[in-house]
C-alpha cells in the first residue's frame, strides 16, 4: 500500500468509527439518535478537525458525545500531523534525503528519519502546548462562574480544539461572548497560531530559537508569509470594520484592535469566531476567502493550499518579472519540479473548490458569496461559516462533506504523490515557445 492510499484508508476507517459513536443514543441530550448524514458531518467535522457543524455544538449532543468529538479531534490532529510527516519521509527516501522532514532540510543532529522518534516528538509536543493552553483557559472559565468540573472540561475541550484548529465550541452562547476578551482571545489565538504553524517549524524553532541563520528554508518561508498574511489580514479587518455598526463600530478601540487581531489568526484553519461573519462587510469576506484559501504551513493541523505553495508560487512570479532563470529564497536556489508541484496543488485545489461552489448553487437557493464561503471554509478545514450549514440540503451537506475530506488530505497526499511521481525520458521533443498573454 502506497503512503497516500494508507493516509486515506486510516482516515476513512476513523470516520466510520466516530460516526458510529455519535449516532449512539447517548450522545445526544434528548436521548434520541442522530441523524446519520448529522453524525457522519460531525464526524468528518472533527475527524478532519474543521469546526463546521449542521447541529448546535452545545446544546444537541450530551457530555459523552461531546467527550467523543474532543477524541476526534485529539486523534485527528495527531494523525495529520503524523501521517503528513510518515508521507514526508516517504518522499524524502525516495528522493535521497533522509535528513529532510516536510521539505525542511534538518541537520545531522536531528535524527527524524526513524519513524519511532517522529511520532514520539510529535506526541510530546502537541501534548504539552494543549496541555499549557488547558492550564490557561481553566482558570478563566472558573472564575466566570462556571463550575470547577465544567471549566475542567470545558478548558480540555478549548485546548484541544484550538491547538488542532478544530473550531469547536462546546458551549451554547458560542464564542461571540468572549468578544474583547483578553484571558480568552489571546490563548486561544496563540494556540491556533502555533498549531497551524506544523510540526516542522515548531521543531525548527524549538532546536533553534537562538540561531535563526541555521534555521531551514521551509520555516523561514512559513514564518515570513505567516507574518505579511496575519499583518495585512489584521489591518484589514480593522479598517473595513471599524466603522461597521454590526461588529465593531460601536465598540472601544482596544476591543477592535484585539477583536480584529483574533479574527486575522481563525482564517488559517482555527474557525473561532468572536464577530457574527453574517454581519461583516463583503470586503471583509473576500479577504476570509482568500486567507482560508491559502491556509496555514505544511505538516500541520491547518488546511488549504499551504503557505509554502503560496509563497512559492509568489517567489516564481516574482522571479518570472525581473527575469531570473531560477527561483531563489533566503540565500537558497528552489528546484524547478518544486514549483512544478506547487502550481500542480494550486490548480487542483481551485477546480475542487469551482466544482464544489457550482455543486452547491445548484442544490441551494444561496447566493455565491455565502455558497464559496462554504465551500472555501470546508476545503480549508476552517469552520468559519454565514450560518447556512444547518440549513443545507442532504445532497449539499454530501458536498461539503466531501470538501472537508478532501480539502484535509487533499493537498497533503496530492504534494507527496507529485513529489514519489519521476519520470525518466530518453527521447527529448524539440523545443517551441507558444504565446502567452
Amino acid at each position: 500500500m502506497t503512503p497516500a492510499r494508507f493516509t486515506l484508508a486510516v482516515f476513512t476507517g476513523m470516520i466510520a468509527l466516530f460516526t458510529a459513536l455519535l449516532s449512539l443514543p447517548a450522545a445526544t441530550t434528548s436521548g434520541q439518535r442522530t441523524e446519520f448524514v448529522d453524525a457522519l458531518f460531525t464526524a468528518v467535522s472533527a475527524i478532519c478537525v474543521t469546526g463546521l457543524v449542521t447541529v448546535e455544538t452545545g446544546t444537541h449532543w450530551s457530555t459523552f458525545g461531546l467527550t467523543v468529538i474532543m477524541i476526534a479531534m485529539k486523534m485527528g490532529g495527531l494523525g495529520l500531523m503524523t501521517l503528513a510527516s510518515l508521507l514526508s519521509l516517504s518522499v524524502m527516501h525516495r528522493l535521497g534525503l533522509a535528513q529532510r522532514v516536510m521539505t525542511a532540510t534538518e541537520t545531522r543532529a536531528e535524527r527524524l528519519a526513524e519513524v519511532g522518534g517522529v511520532l514520539r516528538i510529535i506526541l510530546i509536543t502537541s501534548t504539552a502546548f494543549e496541555v499549557a493552553t488547558f492550564v490557561t483557559l481553566t482558570p478563566y472559565m472558573f472564575a466566570t462562574e462556571h463550575g470547577i468540573g465544567e471549566s475542567l472540561f470545558l478548558g480540555l475541550f478549548y485546548a484541544i480544539s484550538a491547538f488542532n484548529n478544530a473550531g469547536f465550541v462546546p458551549e451554547a452562547q458560542g464564542t461571540a461572548q468572549y468578544l474583547g476578551d483578553p484571558f480568552f482571545s489571546i490563548p486561544i489565538a496563540l494556540a491556533v497560531f502555533v498549531g497551524s504553524l506544523g510540526f516542522p517549524v515548531i521543531l525548527v524553532i524549538v532546536k533553534k530559537l537562538r540561531t535563526p541563520r541555521r534555521w531551514s528554508l521551509h520555516a523561514k518561508l512559513t514564518l515570513t508569509t505567516t507574518a505579511l498574511l496575519l499583518g495585512v489580514a489584521w489591518l484589514g479587518y480593522l479598517v473595513l470594520e471599524w466603522a461597521n455598526p454590526a461588529t465593531l463600530g460601536d465598540d472601544p478601540v482596544p476591543t477592535k484592535i484585539l477583536a480584529s487581531g483574533f479574527a486575522a489568526v481563525m482564517p488559517r484553519s482555527g474557525g473561532f469566531a468572536t464577530l457574527d461573519v453574517a454581519s461583516m462587510t463583503a470586503e471583509s469576506r473576500l479577504l476570509t476567502d482568500l486567507l482560508m484559501f491559502i491556509g496555514g504551513g505544511s505538516g500541520s493541523t491547518a488546511g488549504g493550499i499551504r503557505l509554502t505553495t503560496f509563497a512559492l508560487l509568489m517567489l516564481s512570479i516574482w522571479a518570472e518579472i525581473r527575469g531570473n532563470p531560477d527561483v531563489e529564497a533566503f540565500g537558497r536556489r528552489i528546484p524547478h519540479e518544486t514549483i512544478r508541484q506547487a502550481i500542480g496543488v494550486l490548480v487542483m485545489s481551485a477546480t475542487v473548490v469551482f466544482l464544489s461552489v457550482f455543486a452547491l448553487l445548484r442544490m441551494t437557493s444561496f447566493s455565491l458569496d455565502q455558497s464559496l464561503f462554504e465551500v472555501l471554509s470546508a476545503f480549508g478545514t476552517v469552520g468559519l461559516s454565514t450560518g447556512i450549514t444547518s440549513a443545507l440540503p442532504t445532497e449539499a451537506k454530501g458536498v461539503i462533506i466531501a470538501c472537508m475530506y478532501i480539502g484535509r488530505l487533499g493537498p497533503m497526499t496530492l504534494g507527496a504523490a507529485l513529489a514519489l511521481r519521476h519520470r525518466t525520458r530518453m527521447i527529448q521533443l524539440p523545443y517551441e515557445r507558444p504565446i502567452v498573454g
